[in-house]
C-alpha cells in the first residue's frame, strides 16, 4: 500500500461545483484557489495561499487572490478570522467554533463551539439581529 497524500487537492469538478452554488464564477484562478483553501481545514492567510498557488509558477496576482478571498468570505465558502489589525486567517471550516490564537507562535487553533460558554449578549442597536459570534482567544508562553 502506498504512502498517503497528506494534502489532496479537491477535485476540479466538485470545486467548480461549489463555486456556482454560492453564484461565484469558476473562474482558473478561482478554482486553484479553492482548491488551496479546500484540501483539507486549516486556516491560511492571503500570502500562504498566493504561495501555494503560485508554488509551481506564477499564475496568479496578489490582488486576484485577496480579491478572491474576500469574494469568498462574502459568500459564505471561507470565514475570515482577524486576530489583530494586521493579521488574518481565512479559515476552510465555516461551521461554527471559535479559536486560540497564538500570539508567540501565530498558530490558531479551532475551538469547539460548545467549549465556549456565552452568556446574554448585550442588546443590539435596533432593527439589527446576531449574525453570529466569533471568539478568538489570545495565549502566549507565561515567561514572553
Amino acid at each position: 500500500m502506498g504512502k498517503p497524500i497528506e494534502n489532496p487537492v479537491p477535485a476540479r469538478a466538485a470545486v467548480i461545483e461549489t463555486l456556482k452554488a454560492r453564484r461565484i464564477a469558476p473562474t482558473s484562478q478561482r478554482v486553484e484557489i479553492a482548491q488551496v483553501l479546500f484540501a483539507r481545514p486549516q486556516h491560511l492567510s492571503a500570502d500562504e495561499v498566493l504561495a501555494q498557488v503560485n508554488r509551481d509558477r506564477p499564475r496568479v496576482s496578489k490582488a486576484t487572490v485577496y480579491n478572491t478571498l474576500g469574494l469568498f468570505a462574502q459568500r459564505g465558502l471561507i470565514r475570515e478570522v482577524i486576530v489583530d489589525p494586521t493579521r488574518v486567517f481565512y479559515d476552510s471550516n465555516i461551521d461554527e467554533h471559535h479559536h486560540i490564537y497564538n500570539v508567540d507562535t501565530g498558530e490558531l487553533t479551532d475551538v469547539d463551539a460548545a467549549a465556549v460558554s456565552i452568556g446574554q449578549l448585550p442588546n443590539l442597536p435596533d432593527g439589527t439581529v446576531a449574525d453570529g459570534i466569533e471568539v478568538v482567544i489570545r495565549v502566549r508562553g507565561r515567561n514572553a
